[in-house]
């Protein structure tokens, strides 16, 4: 409908008239004696010419949608206030007609403001009876709406809605001006999406989805006349309550039979619609985090909201950012996963309810995007009610001898993915990742050897006589988790088999410092201040002794990134939850794109996921993989997998990442409430962190292609090879002189072999052949007692055994 021309003559005499009854008017209904006198209308004429000439009209507030990665599972919903714009054409005719015959009869034949109106309520007014009129036509409304959403005090607020002769004569003289220069259905729509129609329900769209469940395009007559009547009054006319339903009622019926008066129906539907059961719902619509789609998928929304809250270009304070998401019309799609995040949510709950002191934690990240497809833990999130608490009293014996209570099963702490007192969980050996990628970028090769001592001094000083300690000393002293791993590792070994006395030497040769470096560009924050001091000082990070064996605390979410950068090929991003924000205009924000910067050289990265391979149960063409510590993981997921398991004293917390090409899974068992727990952290056991892991892993990868990490290549994997002298039959002694001389590290085996060699001397070495230069070499002794090379045996002649009958030795 085009804007209509107005007599310039007719819009004079309007604002005169209007400019002398406005206040007439308002004061005929609180004081019809004197409704005549000179005072209200000298008030009403001489306040009309000082009021702004235009009406600035601001967006009202407008309902916020978060939706899975799918573009179409519901997320959750945040608003201030429920309102969804929507154009005219997709709301029911007949609530077109029940708004203007419950509100305005005449709206498509006056000027925005009804004389006749006018002067109907100054009569009824000044009469004396009880009613009052207030002759408000849809444009005045309208304009009041707009204007207390324009405003930005609390007292515009209030003078946009006081019962006063300026209230009255402002919003007649913008009513005119919007009928000037909207047109009947273009203010009909904009009145329908800013009425306010109770239970938190703004505009049709909201109110038609609140009461009716259903789009405002589908609304009948009788719905269509219950929603127009409840503009008057929401709470007087609220038919979710006792009180209010037969109001509701009886409201409703009054505007179907105003719709035959003004023609939009006949007697016959009206009363077809009148006979039907008024029957609605009793819902509002869920708003924030604590009412996600999924009761489970909380977690995930509040690090959306976190991260949001963070973001400046939403605004510059924490209060403008939060009114941009509750107000701001944005439909939000975020980077959850529902295959993942369902799978995520069994996992971490089988064998392991809500009300376990220990929480289960798991985080699932795209490599090579930083999309965060799942968080998890076994918690419900929501607010413990302080006045009937489901939560236990907190496993600290401190806390729990001053009533304070745990957060279990109910929490809105962040503790899968960090944040205000919550600084992290130490993850164990899943730390000796980033010492093996400082080794790499200093060019140690994978086949790179240690021998691996049951104890291994260390240069680190600690606390004399701690139990860390070497006895009598202030050296710090690692022992293994198991005596079998004592031997000459390399790095697909000693990461397979987590050997602790491998990798304190190989931090303590490249250097510790290099170690926390290589962690922080995989992108571990240090929340905790300790270990903030450590980080941020290189002296001080020279003497962090155990921070290979994951002492240092961390989240889930921040281990899994850390994983999945080196699965990316060296490509950090930066951890995101969403993928899309489109504002209420469609538009696309730039913001929603992954940030990401290269990190870590391909080679470095890839030969690094070489050895990972090895504790999982995989392995490529050029890992050499012998003990497993979480070798079912391959298996289970049943395609190829890199990662690590951790374990802290004690058992205080278990940790495993997993991950593929597509997805990075890290997993921490913790009491968040007490780190100091006596609770045991299991690993692979129906309860333990390992199953919430793999499976989790599982079920994302289902029906995803099985992609191949990329091995490595060139001296990366073999370093400087040089010849190994042959030292067979020479005194210990000579052998390891010269051994070393040639640039090895010789180590004399502790045990003996049978050879043909004298007894206590060099039986061979381990490799033979040809090692990396600088590589640990073990002197086999002999024992003695075997056939020399060249003596038949009995019953003929045949050629002799390669390597004088030992088993062939490993190259490399």
């Amino acid at each position: 409908m085009r804007k209509r021309d107005h007599n310039v003559f007719t819009n004079a005499a309007s604002l005169l008239i209007c400019g002398l009854l406005a206040g007439v008017v308002v004061a005929a209904a609180a004081f019809p004696a004197v409704a005549m006198s000179g005072l209200a209308a000298k008030a009403g004429s001489e306040t009309f010419g000082g009021l702004p000439s235009e009406l600035t009209v601001a967006r009202a507030p407008q309902i916020s949608y978060l939706l899975a990665s799918d573009g179409r599972t519901p997320l959750a919903t945040m608003y201030d206030e429920n309102r969804k714009d929507v154009k005219l054409k997709d709301i029911s005719p007949l609530m077109q007609k029940a708004i203007i015959a419950a509100e305005d009869h005449d709206f498509y034949k006056h000027n925005g403001v009804d004389l006749n109106g006018v002067a109907r309520a100054f009569v009824n007014n000044s009469s004396g009876g009880n009613s009052r009129q207030g002759a408000s036509t849809l444009t005045m409304q309208y304009v009041r709406l707009a204007i207390a959403y324009s405003a930005t005090h609390p007292a515009d607020v209030v003078a946009a809605t006081e019962d006063t002769s300026a209230r009255k004569l402002r919003e007649m003289k913008y009513a005119l001006q919007i009928d000037k220069e909207l047109s009947k259905d273009e203010i009909l729509e904009r009145y329908l999406n800013i009425a306010a129609f109770g239970n938190g329900a703004y505009g049709i769209f909201a109110a038609s989805q609140v009461y009716f469940g259903k789009l405002p395009s589908k609304l009948d007559i009788q719905q269509s006349a219950m929603l127009a009547g409840m503009v008057k009054a929401p709470t007087a006319f609220d038919p979710t309550t006792r009180a209010g339903y037969p109001e509701a009622v009886a409201r409703r019926d009054y505007v179907i039979q105003n719709m035959v008066d003004i023609g939009a129906i006949n007697q016959a539907e009206a009363d077809q619609a009148k006979a039907i059961t008024l029957k609605v719902n009793d819902k509002r619509t869920p708003n924030g985090c604590i009412d996600t789609n999924q009761r489970t998928w909380g977690f995930f929304c509040d690090y959306f909201y976190r991260w949001w809250m963070q973001q400046e270009t939403f605004g510059s304070t924490s209060y403008d950012r939060e009114r941009r998401l509750k107000s701001g019309g944005y439909t939000i799609t975020t980077t959850l996963d529902v295959q993942a995040q369902k799978g995520a949510d069994r996992a971490v709950r089988n064998h392991l309810k809500e009300n376990s002191k220990a929480a289960r934690m798991v985080a699932a990240i795209e490599p090579g995007t930083g999309r965060v497809r799942a968080i998890a833990v076994n918690r419900n999130f929501k607010i413990d009610d302080p006045k009937h608490p489901q939560n236990a009293l907190s496993s600290d014996p401190v806390k729990a001898k001053k009533k304070i209570r745990g957060n279990y099963p109910n929490t809105v702490n962040p503790l899968v993915t960090g944040g205000p007192g919550i600084t992290g969980y130490q993850a164990g050996s899943t730390f000796k990742i980033f010492t093996l990628v400082a080794a790499l970028e200093k060019g140690l090769p994978l086949s790179y050897t240690i021998n691996a001592e049951k104890v291994f001094k260390s240069e680190y000083i600690v606390e004399q006589n701690s139990p860390a300690a070497c006895p009598g000393t202030h050296f710090y002293c690692p022992v293994n988790a198991n005596p079998k791993m004592v031997g000459v590792h390399n790095m697909w070994s000693g990461f397979g088999f987590s050997v602790n006395t491998f990798f304190i030497p190989l931090q303590q040769q490249v250097g510790a410092e290099n170690v926390v470096k290589a962690a922080q560009k995989l992108g571990i924050t240090f929340r905790a201040p300790s270990d903030a001091k450590f980080a941020s000082n290189k002296d001080a990070a020279h003497q962090w002794g155990a921070f290979s064996l994951g002492v240092s605390q961390t989240t889930p979410l921040e281990l899994a990134n850390a994983y999945a950068t080196l699965a990316a090929d060296g490509k950090f991003c930066e951890p995101i939850p969403v993928e899309e924000i489109r504002g209420p205009d469609g538009n696309k924000l730039d913001i929603a794109n992954p940030h990401c910067e290269q990190r870590i050289s391909p080679e470095v990265a890839r030969a690094a996921v070489d050895a990972a391979r090895c504790p999982v149960g995989d392995h490529s063409t050029t890992s050499k993989c012998k003990t497993a510590t979480a070798g079912n993981v391959r298996r289970i997921v049943g395609a190829p997998v890199a990662g690590k398991s951790g374990t802290t004293d004690s058992e205080k917390t278990s940790a495993l990442v997993a991950m593929t090409k597509q997805y990075a899974v890290a997993g921490i068992m913790a009491d968040p409430d007490w780190p100091q727990t006596n609770q045991k952290m299991g690993h692979d056991v129906p309860n333990g962190i390992n199953p919430a892991v793999y499976e989790t892993l599982r079920d994302a990868m289902k029906g995803k292609d099985r992609k191949e990490f990329t091995p490595p290549g060139g001296k990366i994997i073999e370093g400087d090879q040089r010849a190994i002298p042959d030292v067979t039959c020479q005194p210990i002694d000579a052998a390891t002189s010269r051994l070393r001389g040639a640039g090895f590290e010789p180590v004399v085996s502790t045990s003996k072999v049978a050879s043909s060699c004298p007894k206590d001397t060099a039986a061979g070495t381990s490799p033979d052949g040809r090692t990396i230069k600088g590589g640990v070499v073990s002197i086999e002794v002999s024992a003695g007692g075997a056939a020399k090379p060249g003596d038949p045996p009995p019953g003929g002649v045949v050629p002799p055994p390669p390597n004088n009958g030992r088993p062939p030795k490993p190259r490399g």
